[in-house]
């Protein structure tokens, strides 16, 4: 089926190489390492995390920049957009990425409602982000976020804007659609980039836009510009990791995105061959199973095949259990007490030791 000029679709990518990628040093990344590399016209790498993993694997390649993003709402929970996910569910994702991000610089990203009721809340809530361990926060709009921004800013947060296609208002956008195509587009995405360069952002994320608009608004502001589907002449390249992964569930396929695996098919795989072999008894297998001791093991079959009771499946003192039943084991301290009468108690075994 053709594509429209406005609808965004997808192209599939391969490194030839991954391998041959170096992963940078571990120094930690600030807002004076992201200038220093658009200074030197090197692109920061910059990726979205939602959980520990991730932001482990993100490290470890070097990447620069990890957004802890409203798009979890999609990739993590499985709603049809970003509004749904709230505030208390963005800081679980956080606080799992900053535990695995050694190195990279986090954003998290400000969900729908969070800041636009007032000031109070805007700086509350980002703060919160903050305190759960990232460098910055980040929110949609221009100049009608303008006074929240300069609220967070004077709270003494890094803020970056977001401008462009902004996904907490697409019912205003009309949709997945690319913005700033014409040169009066361009200029009112640049209109709001000043009004966030005035209220103290550091940073502004181009969303959907023509390379040629998003390098008219990067070259006319004094920020960091960074982009996502924004073409190459920005300052480093945001990707959604579930689309560069290949493990998105859903309808939404970007023009931008490259995929480098395919990790629904390997995930999907390696359950349909745990599953046949769970099914078919090949799984678990000697190797997977705990040890004893040749005698105790010995009893222990010996036990199974002469079908008696368990202690455990014993009636009351004297009777057996009927085969099959089951009775609960007796309550610590009665079977404490019945320890230490005249036999000494055992030591209680390491909690959480498999022995």
């Amino acid at each position: 089926m053709p594509q429209s000029a406005n609808t965004i679709t997808t192209v599939s990518h391969q490194p030839s190489d991954s391998s041959a990628q170096e992963a940078r040093p571990a120094r930690k990344v600030t807002v004076a390492t992201l200038a220093a590399l658009r200074a030197r016209g090197e692109r920061a790498v910059f990726v979205t995390a939602y959980d520990y993993p991730t932001a482990v694997f993100a490290d470890r390649a070097g990447v620069d920049m990890l957004l802890v993003g409203d798009s979890a709402a999609m990739t993590m929970l499985g709603h049809p957009n970003t509004v749904a996910v709230t505030m208390d569910e963005m800081l679980v994702f956080a606080r799992a990425v900053c535990r695995g991000a050694r190195r990279p610089f986090v954003v998290g990203d400000l969900p729908f409602l969070s800041y636009q009721c007032s000031d109070r809340e805007a700086v509350r809530n980002a703060g919160a982000f903050i305190a759960a361990g990232c460098d910055a926060v980040k929110c949609e709009g221009g100049e009608r976020v303008a006074r929240r921004v300069r609220a967070m800013t004077d709270a003494g947060i890094l803020v970056m804007g977001h401008l462009g296609l902004t996904p907490q208002n697409m019912a205003q956008l009309g949709g997945w659609k690319v913005q700033g195509k014409t040169l009066a587009a361009a200029e009112l995405v640049l209109r709001d980039a000043v009004a966030l360069q005035r209220a103290g952002a550091f940073s502004i994320l181009l969303e959907a836009m023509p390379a040629e608009a998003a390098a008219f608004v990067r070259e006319r502001v004094d920020l960091l510009v960074y982009g996502i589907g924004a073409g190459p002449h920005v300052d480093g390249q945001l990707v959604i990791a579930h689309d560069v992964l290949g493990n998105f569930v859903g309808d939404v396929r970007p023009r931008f995105v490259s995929r480098y695996a395919d990790v629904d098919d390997v995930v999907t795989n390696a359950f349909l061959s745990y599953a046949a072999d769970v099914r078919s008894g090949r799984f678990p297998t000697p190797e997977h199973c705990y040890p004893i001791e040749p005698a105790h093991e010995a009893e222990i079959r010996a036990a199974r095949v002469a079908g008696a009771p368990s202690a455990c499946s014993s009636g009351s003192a004297g009777s057996a259990a009927s085969p099959g039943s089951f009775a609960p084991p007796a309550p610590a301290d009665a079977i404490a007490s019945a320890g230490a009468a005249g036999h000494g108690a055992s030591p209680a075994p390491t909690v959480g030791a498999l022995q």
